[in-house]
């Protein structure tokens, strides 16, 4: 099992519209894909512009046919808007214990 993040930090004026954006276009068609195990929205206590998509995946496999897929072109389309003003980075973690 893959756990993968994508850190993304948002302006304080975009904070809100980040959160719906990832709950009402991206998470829901993100846990509909196969191999995608769970998928949680962190935001972080002490600075509320750092948001986590923290995924959970069968495998390298199943990441990478999302990638590849229509669905996450569809979500890079829900946060383009943000993506000029945020910065993101994504890691994946081997789940070993």
């Amino acid at each position: 099992m893959l756990m993968r993040m994508v850190i993304v930090t948002v302006p304080q004026e975009k904070q809100a519209e980040a959160e719906q954006i990832w709950k009402k276009g991206c998470a829901p068609l993100m846990t509909q894909q196969p191999g995608c195990l769970s998928e949680q929205f962190l935001r972080n206590r002490d600075n509320k512009g750092e948001m986590i998509s923290l995924q959970a995946w069968e495998n390298q496999a199943a990441v990478d046919k999302y990638r590849a897929s229509e669905a996450h072109q569809e979500i890079l389309r829900h946060t383009r808007g943000l993506m000029g003003v945020s910065k993101v980075e994504v890691k994946t973690y081997e789940v070993i214990g």
